[in-house]
């Protein structure tokens, strides 16, 4: 790598939040394996994640709990491995794909999505675990055992209540004001329901991290317009890629992903998703150069992209796009 701004900018980022390998290679599998087919072999991994600082050793580790946890399947042929994301993690992946590359249109008709258990149709257990995991897909606990989201997803709901094996133990319905009822507003049940300070918190440190990565960016596209050997290198264009979601993504996760009419004036969720949609735009192109030529150092059938990929975002330019409009700029 030999671009000492965008290196010292990279260097900086990693010592002030020290990366979890686990995490990281989640992110990994999400953001570059997932439009690849889904698989990898492990020697791959380590090479992708070794300029991260993650030793071939973390990386097994890793991929071993993500195994147990059902996240992946691993597989040998010889003395090699591979690893596929499995159907279950799909789905999930393809939910946090929703929740990170979807364009923000998050409009709502005024209705609540509740869940909740009666008598002791959960045992103590189950319980745990359904709070966990509604918590996780941003519902909030408006009672004992009644959870609410204003913009729930059937979708989301179905998966979880059939992954915890609870199908048919609670009651979920749809719920909205009644008319000419001196009632509280459902609206304020968002300030009863979530604790939104630290999710603000998160994206405005997001935005402070990031934002000087655009203005390297704009410094490097003012250079390459004054000489064609000022590009953005690929290995470097992977490491910014991936940090950025990987950033991204941990803010996402603590974002209930309300209906915009609920949030405060000036959710500092748009601006990050903005920033974020646009560094991502200026960086795809050539992570995706480093890493197909990694994935084909040990599979040389190695898939390119699937065209979901190219959908993130609201659309991505395919290198070609940018060629073109470099050429008639």
């Amino acid at each position: 790598m030999t671009n000492p701004p965008l290196q010292n900018w990279l260097q900086q980022l990693m010592s002030s939040d020290p990366l979890r390998a686990k995490s990281l290679v989640t992110t990994v599998f999400g953001d570059a394996i997932a439009p690849h087919g889904g698989a990898v072999w492990l020697g791959s991994l380590i090479e992708l994640l070794a300029p991260f600082g993650i030793s071939d050793r973390l990386v097994r580790t890793s991929v071993f709990r993500l195994a147990e946890e059902d996240w992946l399947q691993a597989s040998r042929e010889g003395r090699r491995s591979s690893y596929t994301i499995t159907a279950p993690a799909l789905r999930r992946f393809e939910r946090a794909f929703r929740r990170i590359y979807a364009p923000l249109h998050r409009s709502w008709d005024g209705n609540w999505t509740l869940a909740f258990a009666a008598g002791g149709n959960l045992n103590a257990a189950e319980r745990g675990a359904l709070r966990k995991e509604l918590v996780w897909e941003g519902f909030c606990l408006i009672a004992p055992g009644v959870f609410g989201h204003p913009s729930g997803d059937p979708e989301a709901l179905e998966d979880i209540l059939q992954r915890l094996n609870v199908q048919g133990k609670l009651f979920v319905c749809s719920a909205s004001e009644l008319a000419n009822v001196s009632a509280r507003p459902l609206r304020e049940l968002v300030e009863h329901g979530w604790e939104l300070d630290g999710v603000v918190q998160g994206y405005q440190r997001f935005i402070a991290q990031f934002a000087p990565l655009r203005d390297l960016l704009d410094l490097l596209d003012a250079q390459q317009t004054a000489a064609a050997s000022a590009q953005l290198e690929p290995a470097l264009a992977f490491m910014l890629r991936t940090l950025l979601i990987h950033a991204f993504r941990r803010v996402q996760l603590h974002d209930p992903q309300l209906p915009l009419a609920l949030l405060p004036a000036a959710w500092p969720g748009t601006s990050a998703y903005e920033l974020c949609r646009d560094l991502y735009q200026r960086t795809h192109a050539a992570a995706e150069q480093y890493l197909v030529a990694t994935l084909q150092r040990e599979d040389q059938h190695a898939a390119e992209a699937a065209p979901f990929f190219y959908q993130r975002f609201g659309g991505l330019h395919r290198s070609a796009d940018r060629s073109a409009d470099r050429s008639s700029a």
